[in-house]
């Protein structure tokens, strides 16, 4: 029986993360798109939050 991988849990820092929590991937904040940890590169780390691409972050941004 095999089990869902869950989502890793992340501490988002300026220009690196640390991994709290191991997992695969995590959830794009706004699209809710899975991102492999390996793929990550987006992210802020005054939310505290991860982003698919460039566009996700910047309609993070735009919304505030």
């Amino acid at each position: 029986m095999n089990a869902t991988p869950t989502p890793a849990t992340l501490h988002y820092g300026d220009g690196e993360f640390a991994v709290l929590k191991p997992g695969p991937f995590v959830l794009c904040a706004v699209s809710g798109r899975t991102i492999p940890l390996e793929t990550l590169r987006y992210w802020s780390a005054e939310r505290q939050e991860a982003y698919y691409s460039p566009a996700e972050a910047l309609t993070r941004l735009v919304g505030e």
